[in-house]
């Protein structure tokens, strides 16, 4: 066999290495996430992968790698027949936030929410459970305003947007991992079926002081550059989306089916073009991403957007009627707006 041979073998095993190694990984945290047995049964079936696992990676080295590729073959595709059994579900036991689904319905300009969220929220365990009906005319949907929530990494956040009206009412829409009881949130089980996804409406004052007040989060809000058509546009697009869930019910991603990337597929049906970005996937520079797409009001940077945008302290001290008012005062957009009079 010659040197060229040689470099050729070493090279394609060392790839067959490198890409079974990482399907392999992939189809551990799987099992250990997703696999319905008792946690000694659920331990015992990874170790076995695992063992399957770095034999075929020896394999690969023997004299014979194609037997390594039947076994990678073998493995990948019982696994796979077993992840297509994985479905999502809209009947399990949720948790109280996520217990109920919205759902809209248009009359004309008329339209009606029902399960709109309205908790008045204690801790993280206790609070006042309030699910509501609630009708908005869409000839007086005034605003869009884009608010991220931090907890912790500056590139990661949780996006929701507020729909405003001219009576001074504010919708707020989250995409929320739909949790069941008991369940706690992780970024890695999001990539592996863990959880279903929820497009919940909710009243402003819910959604925004449970981050700041409760969760100790950080909240900066950025009112949207966007055309009466272009915001009723995006508000019908939630609810449709909303609706949808309640027939096919989908499971939440990390990556693709989070609180960005629906938002993102419901403007690019509004706002066609709209370029693929990083910062699609690191959440916490959306607003940048924004900005550059000319969506934030003009003649401000960047960087006195967020640093009047802050609504942390805001959220924190206001509880009543003039909430969605209070946190916007000062905020770019908002200036000389009298929200309780509609102008």
């Amino acid at each position: 066999m010659s040197l060229a041979s040689k470099v050729i073998g070493t090279l394609l095993r060392g790839l067959g290495t490198v890409t079974g190694g990482v399907l392999l990984a992939w189809g551990a945290l799987a099992l250990s996430y997703r696999l319905a047995l008792p946690p000694w049964a659920n331990h015992a079936a990874v170790f076995v992968w695992c063992l399957c696992g770095v034999g075929l990676v020896l394999l690969t080295w023997s004299a014979r790698p194609l037997r390594a590729i039947l076994g990678y073959a073998v493995l990948l595709a019982g696994i796979g027949v077993w992840w297509s059994t994985l479905t999502p579900s809209n009947a399990r036991i949720w948790a109280d936030d996520v217990a109920q689904m919205t759902s809209g319905e248009i009359n004309g300009n008329q339209l009606t929410l029902r399960n709109v969220r309205n908790f008045e929220w204690h801790t993280d365990d206790d609070y006042q459970i309030r699910w509501e009906t609630r009708e908005y005319d869409l000839d007086h949907l005034a605003s869009v305003d884009l608010i991220t929530s931090y907890w912790g990494m500056p590139a990661i956040a949780h996006v929701m947007v507020s729909f405003g009206f001219d009576d001074g009412r504010f919708l707020l829409f989250s995409v929320e991992t739909r949790k069941e009881k008991g369940e706690s949130y992780s970024a890695i089980a999001g990539f592996f079926k863990q959880y279903e996804v929820s497009i919940l409406a909710t009243d402003e004052r819910d959604a925004l002081r449970v981050r700041t007040n409760v969760r100790d989060e950080d909240d900066y809000l950025y009112r949207v550059a966007l055309s009466a058509s272009a915001r009723k546009a995006l508000l019908l697009s939630y609810v449709e989306q909303t609706n949808d869930l309640l027939n096919h019910p989908r499971f939440y991603n990390t990556v693709t089916a989070n609180c960005t990337s629906i938002v993102f597929d419901m403007m690019n049906a509004i706002v066609t073009g709209l370029p693929m970005d990083y910062r699609l996937l690191l959440t916490g520079y959306l607003p940048g991403y924004v900005y550059d797409a000319g969506g934030l009001q003009p003649g401000y940077s960047l960087q006195a957007l967020r640093d009047a945008g802050r609504i942390t302290e805001r959220a924190q001290s206001q509880s009543g009627k003039a909430f969605s008012a209070r946190i916007r005062e000062g905020v770019p957009g908002w200036s000389g707006f009298d929200l309780f009079n509609g102008r």
